[in-house]
C-alpha cells in the first residue's frame, strides 16, 4: 500500500499560521518556515510580557504614590511603613488611583498616618 498524506489537513494547518502572521514584514508573513518561527517567537514574547506587564504596572503605581506623598513631606517607604503599621489595607493600585483621581481621599489617608 502506498503512503498517503492528508493534504487537506496539512494545508489547513499552514493557512492557520499564515493567517496569524498576516501584517508581518516580507517573508515573515508569507513564507511558511519563516512565518512559523515568527509566530512561535511571538507566543514566547506574549507569555513573557504578561508577567512583565504586572511588574511595570506595580512600578508605575509606586512612582505615583511616591510623587503624591512627597507633597505631604513624606517618602514612599515611610508612607508604606506607616500604612502597614496602622493596618491600612489598601493596595498600591488603589492608593495610586486615589492619588491620581481623588486627591481629597488620598489626603485623608495620608493625614490619618501623621
Amino acid at each position: 500500500m502506498s503512503r498517503s498524506t492528508n493534504a487537506v489537513a496539512s494545508r489547513a494547518r499552514r493557512k492557520k499560521i499564515l493567517k496569524l502572521t498576516k501584517g508581518n514584514f516580507l517573508a515573515r508573513a508569507n513564507v511558511w518556515t519563516v512565518a512559523k518561527n515568527t509566530y512561535e517567537k511571538g507566543l514566547t514574547y506574549a507569555y513573557r510580557d504578561r508577567k512583565v506587564k504586572k511588574r511595570t504596572f506595580r512600578a508605575l503605581w509606586i512612582q505615583r504614590i511616591n510623587a503624591a506623598v512627597r507633597a505631604y513631606g513624606m517618602t514612599y517607604s515611610e508612607f508604606i511603613g506607616k500604612a502597614a503599621k496602622n493596618n491600612i489595607a489598601l493596595n498600591r493600585k488603589v492608593l495610586a488611583d486615589l492619588a491620581m483621581n481623588h486627591p481629597k481621599a488620598f489626603e485623608a489617608v495620608v493625614k490619618s498616618l501623621q
